[in-house]
């Protein structure tokens, strides 16, 4: 079997790191094709043995984009061509419906209840999603939150299926070694309670709220891990607030793609070396980075984490749901501080989503798409009308951008 894959960045997020982790497992000759930004997981998955295209595209109504994508679809010749995130499933399913592709699998990594990668979600943005999904032939959510949402959009259950995102749980053990050299990297005292965090610093993850949160604990430090566009406004808070030597932005950290700079820790180094992780974030997809977290026997506080919310409360004692308020997150702060926050034994959760099982379950998909596709009459290339709206599109139904933002390709992260 030879799959393409289709992705809209290789920026580090947890969408790309979950396509490097997949691209080792599954029983397939695979390419990756990314729409934009190669970024560092580019390098690292051509590193792996699997080639990597730039298609050069430069903006989300880059239209000519789409012709250039039906021709590597047609150069590479796959049995299926698998897409992730949303302009990559937007334009994926045209190009390759286009190419004579049949078989064709959609994953929806980053679909909250008002967001879509970390980017408003609009009208217009659900109408083009669901006029495209009919040109698939699975579409694959990574929870059962993101599934529900899907159904609400009107996806058919038939070509609905979850398969959660997965980690490699004995990347993330806990290393006191690792703990004590961390933080005598970045000058911490030993004895020092540290919270820490890990994203892209963009409005939607709320690292705002768990900054001003920090300021308001003497004595205790946070290490943030991740970049972004809020990263500056970050800092400046933390100033504002009398904490910037406590305040630790670190930047993006090692784990995803090559190693981190040598005075940083990667993320299993940043997980050692804290006391308690936060998400405080109020809309996400899965909650990859609180699931490492839990993987290093961390207290997590979150404010949405389907990849917890979805199982019994037995399977993660260890997290809790907190309101994504600043006074809110101090009170939890204090609480786990007060308390303890001694390692905890691994949860059952952490279990539950391991990598090979995720690879297992989508090589599955494939092959039930695979088998539609040949009972199927073989389909040629739809036509191209002249100009604008997108061939193969219904009538009337043109490519909106996902928000009035810029285009910050990729979203969420664990640096991820």
């Amino acid at each position: 079997m030879k799959v393409l894959h289709v992705i809209t960045g290789l920026e580090a997020g947890g969408a790309a790191q979950q396509l490097r982790l997949l691209l080792r497992r599954l029983p397939a000759r695979c390419e990756v094709v990314t729409l934009t930004n190669p970024g560092p997981l580019a390098e690292a998955i051509e590193a792996d043995g699997t080639p990597v295209t730039h298609l050069g595209m430069t903006g989300t109504r880059d239209l000519s984009a789409l012709p250039r994508l039906a021709g590597l679809i047609r150069a590479a010749g796959p049995d299926l061509v698998h897409t992730h995130l949303y302009r990559a499933c937007v334009y994926g399913r045209i190009a390759a419906r286009l190419a004579g592709v049949r078989a064709v699998v959609a994953t929806e990594h980053s679909l909250g209840d008002a967001v879509i990668e970390g980017r408003r979600l609009t009208r217009g943005v659900r109408a083009l999603y669901r006029a495209t999904e009919r040109l698939g032939s699975a579409t694959v959510a990574v929870s059962d939150t993101v599934a529900a949402r899907l159904r609400r959009w009107g996806v058919p259950e038939a070509r609905l299926h979850v398969v959660p995102n997965g980690i490699e749980a004995h990347r993330f053990t806990y290393d006191p070694a690792a703990r004590a050299a961390v933080r005598a990297r970045l000058g911490l005292p030993p004895d020092a309670f540290v919270v820490g965090g890990a994203g892209r610093l963009v409005p939607a993850k709320r690292f705002d709220v768990l900054v001003r949160a920090v300021t308001q604990l003497p004595g205790v430090h946070l290490l943030l891990a991740g970049e972004g566009p809020e990263r500056e406004m970050l800092r400046r808070m933390a100033g504002q607030f009398g904490s910037g030597d406590r305040i630790h932005l670190l930047g993006a950290r090692g784990g995803t793609g090559g190693p981190p700079p040598a005075d940083v820790p990667d993320i299993p180094g940043l997980l050692s070396a804290i006391d308690v992780f936060v998400s405080p974030s109020p809309d996400e997809a899965f909650g990859l980075a609180a699931l490492e977290a839990l993987a290093s026997g961390l207290h997590v506080l979150y404010g949405s984490c389907p990849a917890v919310d979805d199982l019994p409360g037995d399977q993660a004692p260890g997290a809790r749901r907190v309101s994504p308020g600043v006074h809110e997150l101090a009170t939890a702060l204090r609480e786990v501080r007060r308390t303890g926050a001694a390692r905890l034994p691994v949860p059952p959760v952490v279990r539950r989503y391991d990598i090979d099982r995720s690879a297992a379950d989508l090589a599955a998909v494939y092959e039930e798409a695979l088998a539609a596709a040949r009972r199927a009459r073989p389909a040629a290339p739809a036509p191209q009308p002249a100009g604008p709206p997108l061939p193969g599109l219904p009538p009337g139904v043109s490519l909106p951008d996902p928000s009035p933002a810029p285009d910050p390709d990729s979203h969420t992260l664990s640096t991820r």
